[in-house]
């Protein structure tokens, strides 16, 4: 058994086998109802719809753009010091993330670097969702201060200097000939075209999942990973907001993390996705105003969306401390008590409400979640 919440004694131990016998003994003796194993086959990798278009990127699913765009993200020569590239804080050999509670660029940031993988499928990009798609978010760092600490002209001045055949093979005109503007746009379009190829890999999880799907038995869950299952989709309230195959929700939420008061989450992000120039609706969008709906419909307003962070993919969890948006959590064990108590907000109104579980309990959830980590390139 994992030690999360201290070592196990033996009557834990009798504990946590009740209650896997009581959420199904693992589903070994198919004892998951049909509404448990559909919402089980739910959270599965094989139910992921096909990956949504980006019509504000026209090259979004170009090959060379992809390229491109995975030359551009490994490129230190886009900061201001020539130290830092997008790979710098998003490490492939970390799932595109870095590890540290705060980004480290040619500053310190006051945000976690999110991980990629999967992040098509989402409409909103960073903590707070002030970028409407993969492409604009990629745009934000580079002008950033504290990440690249570089501006658009030296952008598109490395551009013409090492990738110029490149650009005007991917957006069909010569560097030379096109606004800054245009090209630091492009920059972010190729950029999005090669996080668009980073996905989750599969998990011990998926495999239980399809086969529960199926009506079969399986034993690739221990009866502590099933109980911690069991737990995720009923007491443990988990599935509120990390639901589906990516285990997010993709939308914004206060769960009472210590905040600084100036730290308003989605209600300052929300107006600044709507100002920016690099948005669906704006001048560098190659998407008709119709395709932006997300965007036109945008909740903007609210005292809800003070103190709201975007919900995190579960995926990979387990090896991506610390935790929340702005590493104010270590362990795993920290953000289970934390959902646990269910504290106030020191910014906004929290959602959470005590869910009291036991320490046997909460052993057997940290277990689960350890099933979402991958082996495969893209995932944990």
């Amino acid at each position: 058994m994992r030690k999360i919440v201290g070592m196990a004694s033996a009557a834990a131990l009798v504990a946590i086998f009740a209650l896997a016998q009581v959420v199904s003994a693992g589903g070994q003796a198919g004892g998951w109802n049909a509404e448990q194993r559909q919402r089980i086959a739910s959270l599965s990798l094989a139910a992921l719809p096909p990956m949504p278009a980006d019509p504000s990127n026209a090259v979004a699913d170009d090959p060379a753009a992809a390229a491109l765009g995975k030359r551009l993200f490994a490129d230190t020569r886009l900061s201001a010091n020539g130290k830092v590239a997008c790979a710098t804080c998003h490490d492939p050999d970390k799932q595109f993330q870095d590890g540290l509670a705060v980004g480290h660029g040619v500053g310190t940031g006051n945000r976690r670097t999110m991980p990629i993988a999967g992040t098509a499928y989402s409409p909103w990009m960073f903590w707070d969702g002030r970028a409407d798609s993969q492409w604009a978010q990629a745009l934000g760092p580079l002008e950033n201060p504290l990440e690249h600490g570089s501006d658009r002209a030296s952008v598109v001045r490395v551009v013409v200097e090492h990738y110029a055949a490149d650009y005007a093979a991917v957006f069909g005109a010569p560097v030379e000939a096109q606004p800054v503007d245009r090209v630091f746009a492009n920059v972010g379009k190729a950029i999005a075209a090669f996080e668009r190829t980073i996905l989750p890999g599969g998990t011990r999880f998926d495999a239980y999942a399809d086969a529960i799907g199926r009506g079969e038995a399986s034993a690739l869950l221990s009866a502590e990973e099933t109980a911690g299952l069991g737990l995720f989709m009923g007491k443990g309230k988990c599935l509120d907001c990390h639901n589906g195959p990516l285990f997010t929700d993709n939308s914004f939420h206060n769960i009472g993390v210590p905040a600084t008061p100036d730290d308003l989450g989605r209600m300052a992000g929300a107006a600044k996705v709507q100002a920016d120039p690099f948005n669906c609706l704006g001048p560098f969008s190659d998407a008709r105003p119709e395709q932006c709906m997300e965007l036109a419909f945008i909740k903007a307003e609210g005292e809800e969306l003070r103190g709201a962070f975007k919900t995190p993919s579960l995926r990979g969890v387990s090896g991506r401390a610390p935790f929340m948006h702005a590493g104010q959590l270590a362990s795993i064990a920290d953000v289970l008590a934390h959902y646990n108590a269910a504290p106030a907000a020191t910014v906004g109104h929290s959602e959470l409400t005590r869910i009291n579980l036991t320490a046997e309990e909460l052993t057997a959830l940290a277990a689960f979640l350890d099933t979402l980590g991958s082996d495969e390139p893209n995932g944990d």
